[in-house]
C-alpha cells in the first residue's frame, strides 16, 4: 500500500455496522455484493467463491460464500456465526459483522449489533415485515445502535414495484418509531442483481435516495467518547519488581469511555477509596492523558488495594454502587431464565454471585405491550429483571455507558451465557410482585 493511500485510509472514519434479518432475506448475498462491488474482494477469494459455486452447479458465483466460511453454513445456506469484515472506500473504513437471520442465532445478533453505530436490517419484499425482523428492530433499539437502515430485498422477485416498497417501509417505520429507534433509512436493493447497492439501479427510478453503500459512506458517526464519564475497569496488576522498577504497581485495562489525566484524583470502585494518578503508560512509554479505548497501564500516588474487578473512576464523577439491578435483558440460552435463578452477573471485568428477584414483565414483539410477571423468559425473550448480588457493583445507566450499562449473566455450573442485560433501559414495567425468594436463605 502507498504512503498516499494509508493516509487517505487514516485521515477517513471508522464505521461499525451490522446486518439483521430474517432466514433467507439476502443478508450474506447482500455483504457479499457490497464487497464485490466496492472492490474489497481478493482475486484468489473470488476465484474460489466461482469454483465453490460452479461445482454446486450455479451458473455465476455465490458471493454469500464470501462470508459464510463455516462448513455447515455452506452446507445449509445460512450463516450460523457472526462473520466479521473489514473493507474500506475512499471515504470511510467499515467493520461489518454478518449475524445470523434464524431464530435459533439470536444471540449472535446481540453479540454483532452490541458495538454497531448502524444496523442493516433486511425484509423479504416478498414476506414484508416478520416477526423476526421485529425482534431484531427491538434489539437494535434496547442496544440504542443510533441508525438503522431498512433493506427491501429482493425487489426483483416483485417486479420492482414501488407500491410493494411503500408498504413495508411505512409498516417498519411506524413499529420503529414505537420502539425508539432514533433514525430509519428505507432503500429498495436486489442484492442477487446488484440493485441500490452500490450502484443505483436502472429499474426503479421511482427511488431517487442514496444507494446502500452510498448511505454507509454518508452517515454520520461520533466516536468522540473523549468527553464521557470516564471509567477504566481494572483487568490486571502489573508488578514487575525489577531492579530499575523495585516499587513498581500498575493497574491496566482499557478505557471504557472518557479520559484519564495525571495528577487528577481518581476513586477505586466498590471499595470507594480515594488516591491521585501519578503516571500513564500506553505501550510503554509515559503519557500526561489516555482517552477512550486506549490500553493503558495507570499508576497511583497510594498504596491502595487495587484488584482485578474494580473501576477507576474520576472522583467527581463516580457512579452510584448498588446490589439492586434493575435492566432490561435479551435471554439467549435454551435454558429459560426463572425468578429465583441463582447467577454469576460479569459486569466490566468484574464478576459476582447474584440472583433474578422478579421478572416484571416480558416484550410482546407484534404489538410492542408487555405480558406481565411471565416467571420466565424463554430462549429469544426480551423483559424486565431485576437483580440482586452478593457484591455492590458500580453500574452506569446503559443511555450513558454502552460499556460500564451492559453485563452478562452465565450459568455458574457450566459458564453458559444465559442473557445480555442493559441496566436501566425500560419499557414501562407494572408493579412488583413480593419477591418468592425473598426468605429462601441468600444473604444478599
Amino acid at each position: 500500500m502507498s504512503t498516499t493511500t494509508t493516509e487517505q485510509l487514516s485521515a477517513t472514519t471508522l464505521l461499525r455496522f451490522a446486518t439483521a434479518g430474517s432466514v433467507d432475506d439476502g443478508k450474506s448475498t447482500l455483504v457479499g455484493r457490497l464487497l464485490h462491488d466496492s472492490k474489497s474482494v481478493l482475486t484468489d477469494q473470488l476465484e474460489a467463491v466461482e469454483r465453490a459455486s460452479a461445482s454446486r452447479g450455479q451458473e455465476g458465483p455465490d458471493l454469500a460464500l464470501l462470508t459464510d466460511g463455516l462448513r455447515a453454513e455452506r452446507e445449509q445456506g445460512i450463516t450460523i456465526d457472526v462473520a466479521y469484515r473489514y473493507f474500506a472506500t475512499p471515504r470511510r473504513r467499515f467493520i461489518l459483522a454478518d449475524t445470523p437471520g434464524h431464530v435459533q442465532y439470536t444471540r449472535n445478533m446481540v453479540t454483532g449489533a452490541s458495538t454497531a453505530e448502524l444496523t442493516v436490517i433486511l425484509v423479504d419484499a416478498r414476506n414484508g415485515v416478520v416477526e423476526q425482523t421485529r425482534r431484531h428492530a427491538a434489539i437494535a433499539a434496547l442496544l440504542r445502535v443510533p441508525h438503522a437502515v431498512l433493506a427491501v430485498n429482493k425487489m426483483d422477485l416483485v417486479e420492482y414495484r414501488e407500491s410493494v416498497f411503500a408498504a413495508i417501509a411505512e409498516e417498519f417505520t411506524a413499529y420503529a418509531v414505537e420502539l425508539g429507534v432514533p433514525e430509519v433509512t428505507a432503500i429498495p436493493i436486489s442484492a442477487l442483481a446488484g440493485d441500490n447497492v452500490v450502484e443505483p439501479s436502472a429499474h426503479m427510478d421511482w427511488y431517487g435516495g442514496p444507494t446502500v453503500l452510498e448511505h454507509l459512506e454518508t452517515v454520520p458517526v461520533s466516536h468522540d467518547l473523549a468527553h464521557c464519564h470516564a471509567r477504566l475497569p481494572v483487568q490486571y496488576v502489573i508488578r514487575p519488581q525489577t531492579a530499575e522498577h523495585p516499587d513498581y504497581r500498575g493497574y491496566a485495562g482499557q478505557i471504557a469511555a472518557g479520559t484519564f489525566r495525571v495528577g487528577e484524583e481518581v476513586t477505586v470502585l466498590p471499595s470507594g477509596r480515594t488516591s491521585r494518578i501519578s503516571g500513564i503508560d500506553v505501550l510503554g512509554r509515559a503519557v500526561q492523558e489516555a482517552w477512550t479505548t486506549q490500553s493503558v497501564t495507570v499508576l497511583l500516588e497510594d498504596d491502595l488495594d487495587v484488584s482485578r474487578g474494580d473501576l477507576l473512576v474520576p472522583t467527581q464523577d463516580a457512579p452510584p454502587t448498588t446490589q439492586d439491578v434493575e435492566a432490561t435483558v435479551c435471554h439467549v440460552a435454551d435454558q429459560p431464565l426463572t425468578v429465583g435463578h441463582r447467577v454469576l452477573i460479569k459486569h466490566g471485568t468484574r464478576t459476582v454471585k447474584a440472583i433474578v428477584k422478579d421478572i416484571p414483565s416480558r416484550l410482546t414483539l407484534d404489538d410492542l405491550s408487555l405480558h406481565p410477571h411471565p416467571g420466565q423468559l424463554a430462549a429469544n425473550d426480551i423483559g424486565r429483571v431485576k437483580i440482586r448480588t452478593a457484591e455492590p457493583l458500580p453500574v452506569d445507566s446503559y443511555a450513558d455507558s454502552r460499556r460500564t450499562g451492559s453485563f452478562i449473566l452465565i450459568d455458574p455450573s457450566d459458564g453458559t451465557t444465559l442473557t445480555a442485560g442493559m441496566v436501566g433501559e425500560s419499557f414501562a414495567s407494572p408493579e412488583p410482585v413480593k419477591d418468592p425468594a425473598e426468605d429462601d436463605g441468600w444473604d444478599f
